[in-house]
């Protein structure tokens, strides 16, 4: 790649030269190792991203149950909004999903923190485990405990 863009200098330029290399098939060319890197770190993103939304998601169930006085159509869509952007997640990139799962109880002690944070809720009031299946976090109907005065 004599005289394209640095990777370290102008990224912006090095991925505009390198997507033009290859929708010009100029494989030869391409910088094949920051490539591959680049990839690697969107892949990494795309699952921190689908694990923060799970946390926000518990965070939101947790006050949900344990805060049933606050109850509020705001929280409720939250939860329903978050449910809805982890199934866009996972339906543009079904890979994901195992790691949902896998992955579920250290979302959990995320949650709790965070939980504990806006609550003040002492975090050791929750359950160690998560309360929650996966089924029921991402399931439109659960919310925990009553909540027929929103219904």
């Amino acid at each position: 790649m004599t005289g394209s863009p640095s990777y370290d200098r102008d990224f912006f330029g090095w991925l505009n030269t390198n997507a033009q290399l290859m929708r010009n098939r100029q494989f030869d060319q391409i910088d094949v190792e920051h490539i591959a890197e680049e990839l690697e770190g969107m892949a990494r993103s795309e699952k921190r991203e689908l694990l923060n939304r799970l946390a926000v998601l518990l965070v939101h169930l947790l006050k949900w149950q344990y805060q049933a006085p606050k109850r509020t159509g705001s929280r409720r869509n939250t939860i329903v909004m978050q449910r809805m952007d982890i199934a866009d997640l996972i339906e543009d990139s079904p890979s994901l999903k195992p790691l949902v799962a896998e992955k579920m109880q250290a979302a959990y002690e995320k949650a709790k923190l965070k939980a504990e944070d806006e609550t003040g809720i002492d975090r050791r009031s929750f359950p160690s485990q998560c309360p929650y299946t996966l089924e029921q976090s991402l399931s439109p109907e659960f919310f925990p405990g009553d909540h027929s005065d929103l219904a």
